[in-house]
């Protein structure tokens, strides 16, 4: 009997901005609610399992723009215990995640936050060329 393989693609349709900012997870939430005037609110710790070292908890804020219909995530790359969740991204401190973006210029987002005194700098990254993006996807 033949064996099939079944494959799965994950579809990375979102916009991804690295963050460099020495302050804690909820002072850089209030500065980024407050840049780009949203609400971002902490949610339950975003898990990730790993092979060898199990589960790690990274800091999770979320925010529903309900007139624009955008999502919009703030997760810390430093789990509890000291893991990354982008290993290959071990510069960049926080990630925002937005989703559904049909209205939103991200590269002036980026401007704006630069702007605020709690971020150090601000990036633009395509998903698909990171090989640990699956850890993106929730």
């Amino acid at each position: 009997m033949a064996k099939y393989k079944l494959l799965f693609e994950e579809e990375y349709e979102f916009e991804l901005i690295g963050i460099c900012s020495s302050h804690s997870d909820y002072r850089l939430c209030w500065a980024i609610n407050n840049s780009i005037n949203i609400k971002l609110e902490k949610e339950d710790d975003y898990s990730v399992f790993g092979k060898k070292d199990g589960e790690h908890l990274h800091s999770f804020y979320s925010y529903y723009d309900e007139d624009e219909h955008v999502e919009y995530y703030l997760i810390k790359n430093v789990s509890n215990n000291y893991k990354r969740l982008v290993p290959e991204k071990d510069q960049i401190d926080y990630f925002i995640i937005i989703k559904n973006n049909l209205v939103l210029d991200t590269n002036n987002l980026v401007l704006e936050l630069k702007k605020n005194d709690s971020i150090l700098t601000a990036f633009v990254f395509d998903p698909n060329e990171l090989k640990s993006k699956d850890n993106l996807v929730f």
